[in-house]
């Protein structure tokens, strides 16, 4: 009997409003160590904002949020130095050369100085930067830049990564070398990412949580989303099937 993998991230009930609007209602969701979790939904689903609050860039207006068994409102630091993030827009100093940028980014986890060069030659040989080290950010491809992004997000080696939306805008090439990094980081550490991308679901994902309207309305293991309606219907079949008929449960 396998023992299952230690949970690194948990997440209980988070509610997040603008305004009046609930954005994220009543979101649970739970990732384990070597697990690589889609979050996939339509744009405007509440994947980008449950992703900021379960990384403390936003705080919930209700629910818990624990990463590695450290509670985020209550030992946030220690909580958020288990994470590495990527957002949508990655954030990259245009201006820098990608291994000061690297150190700096280090050096922002409180690396040591030896740490840190340890760091940026471990996280350029995994990203495929090593040819990139002394050129301008803003010189790069999108899918270079891209790769910068995930490794100022790994620099520290956390438990826990977060990628939203990682290959958007980037051409098949690049999406195929994005997809085998991320695939790659899920067997040594837990990655989440949000994605509207399908083809991601079989690619990289051991896991699947739909969004739909700001709730989880599906989970599942990839595989048995794959076989849904008796495996006969594509992926794309199967989303429209699971939100179309979420949409007519909750209509009036």
């Amino acid at each position: 009997m396998s023992v299952a993998a230690p949970v690194t991230l948990s997440a209980s009930n988070l509610v997040r409003r603008f305004g009046k609007r609930s954005v994220v209602n009543d979101v649970s969701l739970e990732l384990r160590r070597g697990e690589v979790l889609g979050l996939l939904g339509h744009n405007g689903a509440g994947k980008s904002t449950t992703l900021q609050m379960l990384t403390g860039v936003l705080l919930p207006h209700a629910g818990s949020i624990e990463i590695c068994g450290f509670g985020l409102a209550r030992e946030p630091d220690r909580a958020k130095a288990c994470i590495g993030y990527l957002p949508e827009t990655p954030p990259l100093y245009r201006d820098m050369h990608v291994d000061d940028y690297l150190v700096f980014a280090a050096r922002l986890h409180r690396m040591s100085v030896a740490q840190a060069t340890e760091a940026l030659d471990r996280v350029k040989h995994r990203c495929g930067l090593q040819q990139v080290g002394r050129k301008v950010i803003g010189t790069l491809s999108k899918g270079y830049q891209q790769r910068v992004g995930i490794a100022q997000a790994i620099i520290h080696n956390p438990e826990v990564i977060v990628l939203d939306e990682p290959t958007v805008g980037l051409d098949p090439s690049q999406i195929r070398d994005i997809r085998a990094l991320i695939r790659e980081l899920g067997d040594a550490h837990s990655v989440i990412l949000s994605t509207h991308l399908l083809g991601e679901v079989e690619t990289v994902c051991d896991r699947v949580e739909i969004m739909h309207h700001g709730r989880l309305i599906y989970g599942d293991s990839s595989a048995r989303m794959m076989q849904y309606g008796n495996g006969t219907m594509k992926l794309e079949e199967v989303f429209i099937e699971i939100t179309g008929n979420h949409s007519e449960e909750t209509s009036p």
